[in-house]
Formats: C-alpha cells, structure tokens, sequence
C-alpha cells in the first residue's frame, strides 16, 4: 500500500495504515505476545490465511508489526509487535476498546461482554469530571 502524497493531517496517514477491518484485529491480539499465523489465523473468526498475510505484510511495511522466523523444519514464523510503532499504537486500540465497551454497556450489551470474557460481571464504567 502507498503513502498518499496529499492530506489533510497526518491522523489521514495512520488512519491509512491500519484501515480495514482485520489490522486493528491483528494488532489488538499481538498485544499478547507473538502469534504464528496459524494461531492468528484461529483466534480471527472469518479471516484466510491469503487475507491475513496480506494485512501483515502491510503492518511489516509500516513498521508496526515484525516477524522471527526460526531455523528448522517445519519452518516456524512468529508475528509480533514492534516496540515503537506497534507499541503505541496499541495504545490508540487500547483507548479505542474502552470506548467501545463504554458505549455497548450505555446501549444494553454488557451482557455480550461478560460472555466474551471481555469484562466481568462486576464492571463499571468510571466517569471522569473535567
């Protein structure tokens, strides 16, 4: 994928990056550590393994995601976050999914939550008073 030449602000430029509906994904599990792609591939519901190279490819290229890949047969492969791109953009991911949560507890979904295991039971939303 190619770097626009012309924008408004650089948000247009990340937002870019990671557009699309598996990268945040793919970034949201690496926060766990490293992942093969078989294992990446299990843990995304509806994604192939074409797809998922794809988006990592895109994520290696933008420096938020790299790759170890380790002698031996079979060959083994782990994707992981990079410690300066990746890394903080997790913490956008990290905001964005308290959002989120915020917003289908608002809506009556909590329950959906609990049962991911997303959240317990016990959750509360906190509010800030600027």
């Amino acid at each position: 994928m190619k770097i626009r030449e012309e924008f408004t602000c650089p948000l247009e430029l990340v937002q870019d990056m990671i557009k699309g509906k598996w990268k945040p994904i793919i970034i949201w599990l690496l926060r766990k550590g490293s992942y093969s792609l078989a294992a990446l591939e299990k843990e995304i519901d509806g994604i192939n393994q074409k797809m998922l190279l794809e988006q990592l490819k895109e994520l290696q290229e933008y420096g938020f995601v790299d790759k170890k890949t380790y002698s031996g047969y079979p060959l083994k492969v782990e994707y992981f976050l990079t410690e300066n791109h990746g890394r903080r953009l997790l913490q956008a991911l990290e905001v964005m999914q308290k959002i989120g949560i915020e917003y289908m507890i608002e809506h009556g979904r909590k329950c959906v939550l609990v049962e991911k295991g997303i959240i317990g039971e016990d959750y509360e939303i906190v509010v800030k008073n600027d």
